[in-house]
Formats: C-alpha cells, structure tokens, sequence
C-alpha cells in the first residue's frame, strides 16, 4: 500500500496565481525529486488524498502527476501505485567533471570501469592529443551511474606519459579531480554537443531501448600551459540527463 507524500514536503498552491494549479503542485513535486526529498522507489499517496490535502479536485492533481509520468519521473505501476523513478540529471555546460556535478547534486554517482588500457589513438583522439594517428594513448571507458541506474557512457583518451592511474581510483572518484590531484591544472576545453539514437549494444549497456534518444558530447581540455591534456567521447541517455546553460544578451 502506497504512503502519502509527506506532509513536511511543504506542498501548497497559490490560487491567486495566473499559474495553472496542477503546474504548480507538479513543479513542487519535480523539485523534491530533484532535491532527494522524494527519493526513487517512493510511493506517492492516491490522487484523492492528495487532492483532499490541498484542497484540489482529483482532475488537477491527476493532470500534475501525469506531466511527471511524461517527464519520466515517475510511474504508474498496477497494484503499487505510482513511484518515484528518478530524477533528471541537468548539467551545466561548463568545464566540470560529471562526477562532481553529480556529487553536488546529491545523485549518488558510481563507476563501472570497463576498459582501462594503452592502445593506439584513432584519428580524432590522435588529432586532439596533437599526436601521430595509431600512437599510443591511455583509454579509459566509463559507465557512469546514479542511484544504481546507468547514466552515461565515457570514452576518454589522454596522453600515455601524462599521469598514472589504476582502474580502483578510476572507479571511486572522477577523472577531473584525479587530473588535479596530480598537479595538473585545467584551464579551458573545447566542446561540442549533439544528439542521436541508441542502437542495441549502446540501449543495452545504457537501459535503454534501441532508437531511443541519446545526447553526445565531445570534449577536448587543455591545462594551463595549452597542453591537450585529454580527449573524451561521451553518451547520455536524454531521458535521464540535460546540458543547462545561460545566454546572455551582447551589447
């Protein structure tokens, strides 16, 4: 039997609001997802407790909490009700380690390694690294997860003298900060981002259905003396994580 959502969650609406109440009481919904306060694996009490609680008709709060259902942050289940999935990870589009972000965001990030060795540089990773084409590079392979959940596939190549790693420091903290710890300083990157669909392999390693949308990134980061310092390749799945930026208007 489901628990109704509690109480000290502070859920309230604002009748005098041009905002449409069932916008209001998801938005506040979203963000105790996104805070942690309604964790994954929460039950959310049934639509006429809740509406009763504040005072809303059972139409409006099933409209809330189907916005959210859409969104993929939660789901109906039959004979449970509906839970919690999980939140989406929004990341600013900034010169971080995705492991720190997720950290800060109180996400819970773990790391699969899945290939941790030197191996000769395709093209793009020899061009960014400003090497020959089939020199060698460390390649690190990454599953990124949060809550349990796989979030994002990581391919990174830096160059094989630049620091030593072993695959158990790889697995308990980010690349960013290992950079760091090493003396190295990360100055600026270069970064484009992009989208497509899954195919089976990639839906299978990420949860995901074959076709389903994926956003892309691709990074190459420079320390402080301009050195190509490394080079990465990375999947997410767009249902479980965002690029966030500012735009600011030019004079």
């Amino acid at each position: 039997m489901s628990k109704p959502v509690p109480a000290a969650l502070g859920l309230h609406v604002d009748r005098s609001s041009p905002v449409p109440l069932y916008y209001q009481l998801a938005q506040q919904l979203e963000s105790a997802i996104e805070q942690g306060r309604l964790s994954p694996g929460s039950l959310l009490g049934n639509e006429i407790e809740l509406a009763g609680r504040l005072g809303l008709s059972r139409p409006t709060v099933r409209q809330a909490i189907s916005s959210l259902v859409d969104k993929g942050l939660l789901v109906r289940r039959r004979g449970i009700g509906t839970q919690v999935v999980h939140s989406q990870v929004k990341r600013p589009l900034e010169l971080s380690s995705l492991y720190d972000d997720l950290q800060a965001a109180g996400q819970n990030p773990a790391t699969r390694v899945l290939r941790h060795t030197t191996a000769p540089a395709p093209a793009e990773a020899a061009a960014a690294l400003g090497i020959a084409e089939g020199d060698d590079a460390v390649v690190i392979e990454r599953l990124r997860l949060t809550h349990g959940e796989p979030v994002a596939h990581l391919c990174n190549y830096l160059p094989p003298d630049l620091l030593d790693l072993d695959t158990g420091q790889l697995e308990e903290t980010g690349l960013y900060r290992l950079l760091r710890a090493a003396g190295i300083t990360l100055h600026s990157a270069r970064q484009a981002v992009g989208a497509r669909t899954a195919d089976l392999a990639e839906g299978e390693l990420l949860g995901e259905a074959a076709g389903a949308a994926l956003l892309t990134m691709e990074r190459t980061t420079y320390d402080d003396t301009g050195r190509p310092v490394e080079y990465g390749t990375h999947v997410y799945r767009a249902s479980r994580y965002a690029f966030e930026f500012q735009l600011l208007v030019r004079p």
